[in-house]
């Protein structure tokens, strides 16, 4: 009877790959307790303030993604090269550090948990090599969009959007008969009045609807550049039409099942409904994008 090799050989070797000969491990299990000692309180930070809300929820979902991405590199990863590039990678080493330190005493969320890219890039230059930071860019810069805003630029921004929305909302549903006025970002239907929050038209919801469309054309690994640049710049306007319908949805179910539907938990669903008409409008984007331009697009399964 023939024996087959076992899976946990493979799964040693590529473990064994995973560090260069030269590397003290010890000092990278140091690094790694050290990080964490770092970054755990301001994840729990974010799990206790905004995470909670609706403008940031999705930010353990961006960090998992992340984390996920990573782990599916670990074998192109582990054959890649030892080229260590010390310089470099201690010069952004160090301004990862300086902005951790300004974020975390002056509790500035968002340089506390930004700098947390620059420490994983020196990290990956002095252990790993150029070629491994290119095959890591994508879930370092993923990690971008878990990191919260500053309150006054979401104020800024969030203003004209939720504007815009709500002009456009109130528009469409006025043009096929429904009794809608509005005042600002206040939607006047019926007997009933809504006011156009932040977490249904601002800044953020379309932040993570453009994290959505980035990580499906990094799913995807289409070869065409033009491709790859017309969607992710779609993905703008395409996140403010899903903004449209959230909001039309919302103005529809309370004028025809009263304010207790509309605000209870249609409205938390109507979360859902955001990121459903964005992916459908991205696949859709998509495919008029390849049929219009005709270009023959490779994709590369994942290692």
């Amino acid at each position: 009877m023939d024996v087959m090799p076992s899976t946990s050989t493979s799964d040693r070797h590529y473990l064994n790959a995973w560090l260069p000969p030269s590397t003290d491990r010890v000092l990278l299990g140091l690094l790694f307790l050290g990080f964490l000692v770092m970054y755990v309180p301001a994840y729990l930070e974010l799990a206790r303030t905004v995470w909670g809300t609706d403008e940031q929820g999705h930010g353990p979902i961006i960090l998992a993604v992340s984390l996920w991405l990573f782990f599916s590199h670990r074998y192109v990863w582990a054959e890649l090269p030892s080229e260590p590039q010390v310089t470099l990678g201690v010069l952004i080493l160090c301004f990862g550090f300086i902005a951790y330190v300004l974020g975390r005493s002056q509790s500035f969320l968002m340089l506390e948990v930004g700098s947390q890219i620059l420490v994983l890039i020196g990290l990956i230059l002095l252990f790993s090599s150029i070629s491994a930071l290119r095959l890591l860019w994508f879930p370092l810069f993923f990690l971008v969009f878990m990191t919260p805003f500053p309150e006054a630029l979401v104020s800024a921004t969030t203003g004209p959007l939720k504007s815009a929305v709500s002009v456009v909302a109130a528009e469409i549903l006025y043009g096929v008969g429904y009794p809608v006025s509005r005042l600002g970002v206040i939607l006047n239907v019926g007997q009933y009045q809504l006011l156009v929050a932040d977490a249904c038209a601002g800044l953020n919801s379309m932040f993570t609807l453009e994290a959505l469309g980035l990580l499906y054309l990094n799913l995807m690994k289409y070869t065409s550049v033009t491709r790859n640049t017309m969607l992710s710049l779609l993905v703008i306007p395409i996140a403010f039409i899903a903004n449209v319908v959230r909001v039309m949805i919302l103005v529809l179910v309370t004028y025809h099942f009263g304010d207790a539907a509309g605000q209870g938990f249609v409205h938390g669903f109507a979360g859902m409904v955001l990121f459903l008409v964005g992916l459908i409008l991205v696949l859709l984007t998509d495919y008029l994008l390849g049929f219009v331009l005709k270009e023959k697009t490779v994709q590369v399964g994942s290692p």
